[in-house]
């Protein structure tokens, strides 16, 4: 494509040579002379000086060393030519004659069913939906429209899955919640019969667990993105549009607002509240209820800059403890008794 119609598709303007042939999208380090790449601050200069045919930038910059595309998103118009570049792999539709279908199972139009699927009985599939080979879904679970799930996903009894969810390979969607009743040292479990609700365009990581509530439902809300190796625990309920990065784990029945970005290592406690707009710096331990819109970092986890502030005092202590010695060595010698 030449580099107008590149601007077309993405909705942008051109500066520079217009006519420039781009082949590939890719990032700045690997950007080659038929490449183009995307670049915002503080990385303008670093895209400038690459080997790239063409760079998008923000629309906000008039002038730019290479021919380049202005948009107001620069990371969004390179999603949609990765995207353009980059075709999803062509699915044959249909039902694999490999795969074991239960009864009063309700197949919507233009399905992928591969090889080795289970549906158990009493499964409802939308329209469009696609689903990759060894995955198990359970008796009674229903799946909307236009939904991918990966090879070798296990969704359990009773699940709801919305439209557009995307289940990465190896997703547990309702295994049991961690429940149990111990007497006289023996522990007894406790039935879990709940269920997992997953909204419209939920995202689902590899390896991430998400657990049946013991009653009721545990939630994942419209739009939230959850990383691989995740593991929510029953009766969680995650509000819409959060982000949950790898290796996160919220503790049962805690709820969590919307807008909320846990980053990597995250845990809490259960049965808190978390309310809207709130970030977790990698590593927090959450330990109580967060009021909305706070930022909050470290073990337990505390407003930001208090933290920055005790991780600052840390680093002085080994000072400290010297002058400490050197006090009480001084207090020594000037006291009658030394």
């Amino acid at each position: 494509m030449e580099l107008r119609e590149i601007a077309e598709l993405v909705g942008g303007s051109v500066v520079g040579d217009e006519t420039v042939e781009i082949r590939g999208v890719t990032n700045i380090e690997e950007a080659g002379s038929g490449d183009i790449t995307f670049a915002v601050p503080p990385h303008l200069e670093k895209a400038a000086a690459s080997q790239a045919a063409a760079v998008i930038i923000p629309s906000d910059i008039s002038q730019f060393a290479k021919p380049a595309v202005r948009v107001d998103n620069p990371r969004m118009a390179f999603a949609k030519l990765l995207e353009h570049f980059t075709p999803p792999v062509a699915v044959e539709r249909g039902v694999h004659p490999s795969a074991v279908i239960g009864n009063r199972v309700v197949l919507g139009q233009n399905v992928a069913i591969m090889a080795h699927v289970v549906l158990a009985d009493d499964v409802v599939i939308g329209d469009n939906t696609v689903i990759y080979p060894h995955s198990y879904i359970g008796a009674g679970v229903v799946i909307g429209s236009d939904t991918l799930i990966y090879s070798n996903v296990s969704i359990r009894e009773g699940c709801q899955i919305g439209s557009r969810v995307i289940l990465q390979n190896g997703a547990v969607i309702g295994s049991d919640g961690f429940g149990f009743v111990t007497i006289q040292g023996r522990h007894h479990k406790v039935p879990q019969v709940g269920n997992v609700i997953i909204g419209d365009d939920v995202e689902v990581g590899a390896n991430t667990a998400i657990d049946r509530a013991t009653t009721s439902s545990t939630v994942v809300n419209r739009g939230t993105k959850i990383d691989n190796l995740v593991h929510l625990g029953h009766n969680v309920v995650i509000g819409e549009n959060c982000f949950v990065v790898a290796l996160t784990g919220i503790s049962g029945s805690t709820k969590v607002g919307n807008q909320v970005t846990f980053a990597g290592q995250v845990g809490s406690t259960g049965h808190i509240t978390i309310g809207d707009n709130c970030v977790f710096a990698a590593r927090a331990g959450i330990i109580g209820d967060v009021a909305p819109n706070s930022f909050f970092a470290g073990f337990p986890a505390r407003p930001h800059k208090e933290w920055l502030r005790a991780e600052a005092y840390i680093n002085k202590l080994p000072d400290l403890v010297k002058k400490v010695k050197e006090l009480e060595k001084r207090v020594t010698e000037l006291s009658p008794e030394g």
